[in-house]
């Protein structure tokens, strides 16, 4: 979720670290650069069943200031996909030549610095047992990342939710990997801002049409996640007036004065966005997985995107995070949980999101 509330601190002084062989590792399939090509020994997988997302909200500061907290998660949960949102590593390419979205840039002294001080962070345990593919923006701006276990070996990895199409998402907002049974959506999705304008409510519209599209469109079962700035519903909110009746500098939506006004409120919680995901949800014949398992509010553990500690954000929560998984794939739900609990945003590694794990049986 866009971070409207305070402004984001910039990367700090590090200390450089030494160069890591993961730095000029070969390119994995699919275009993306990673943490090495080598086959890990032991049976291969054929399709995946322990995930992890987080949207990081800065790759770069996590591992610069959070990656002991975030790697004793993993090594804890062993999932076989990990899944990062809001990366914030800009695409290769030199000033005013194109770039490139699979590749992080490294064509000055800081962005090298940069670079390798995460793709060290990509190859110390359990990281190396992983291949990563990037689909990043221009800027330290939006941006996705894939981890998939090394023995485990996608079909095909896409950079579009139009599957024909071979350049990325503007922003680098979309990773698909193909597996023999399903298929791996990781989406980080525009924020709807507050206003009707071409990159708030009208971006947001197009995106949502065009998920919409993409669902009723694939033929295999889906495993979708990310940070999709969506709360569905009342529950899935720590305080649904508080985020009903948001508002940015006492700014009015157009439709305010309607009967119902869709667009007020919360970026994430409008009436607008909700009726739209809930179709989404619908026609696709798709499963919110958490919600699937908790039927009932948690205020503790139950929200994966938390407010600023200080001001009148503090103790505001929003689940706005997800797995979404196809009808077929409901009776394998093993567990779906967030790894975050509390105001003071434990367990949350640095971000204003937490990690989020799912967990599916084998299947047939």
């Amino acid at each position: 979720m866009k971070r409207f509330f305070q402004p984001i601190a910039k990367d700090g002084p590090s200390k450089k670290p030494a160069l890591s062989t993961a730095d000029s590792a070969p390119p994995c399939p699919g275009g993306g650069g990673g943490g090495g090509d080598e086959e890990e020994k032991g049976e291969k997988m054929e399709a995946p069943m322990r995930f992890l997302t987080w949207n990081a909200n800065s790759l770069l500061l996590r591992a610069k200031n959070n990656w002991p907290e975030f790697s004793r998660l993993v090594q804890s949960l062993d999932p076989h996909v990990i899944c990062f949102q809001e990366v914030r590593m800009p695409a290769a390419g030199s000033k005013g030549a194109p770039k490139n979205p699979n590749e992080l840039k490294d064509d000055t002294s800081s962005s090298r610095e940069e670079k390798q001080v995460l793709m060290r962070a990509l190859s110390n345990p359990p990281f190396g047992e992983y291949r990563v593919w990037w689909s990043l923006s221009d800027s330290k701006y939006a941006g996705t990342a894939l981890l998939v276990k090394k023995k485990l070996r996608p079909k095909k990895i896409s950079f579009s939710l139009d599957r024909a199409a071979s350049k990325h998402e503007p922003d680098g907002r979309v990773i698909l990997a193909e597996f023999d049974s399903c298929f791996l959506l990781n989406t980080y999705a525009p924020n709807n801002g507050w206003k009707e304008e071409e990159n708030s409510f009208k971006r947001r519209r197009k995106w949502d049409k065009r998920i919409l599209e993409f669902v009723l469109q694939i033929e295999k079962p889906l495993i979708w996640c990310g940070d999709l700035n969506v709360s569905h519903q009342e529950i899935d909110v720590s305080h649904p007036e508080f985020f009903s009746n948001a508002k940015l500098n006492g700014y009015i939506p157009p439709n305010r004065e309607a009967r119902v006004p869709k667009d007020c409120g919360q970026p994430g919680f409008t009436l607008s966005e909700r009726r739209r995901f809930d179709n989404i949800l619908t026609q696709g014949k798709l499963v919110d997985a958490y919600r699937f398992l908790h039927d009932e509010k948690d205020m503790e553990c139950g929200f994966s995107w938390s407010g600023n500690p200080v001001g009148k954000y503090r103790g505001k929560r929003m689940r706005i995070d997800y797995f979404i998984v196809s009808e077929k794939l409901k009776d394998r739900i093993v567990a779906c949980e967030m790894h975050g609990h509390g105001i003071e945003l434990e367990g949350f590694c640095g971000s204003d999101h937490c990690p989020v794990s799912l967990v599916l049986s084998e299947g047939p």
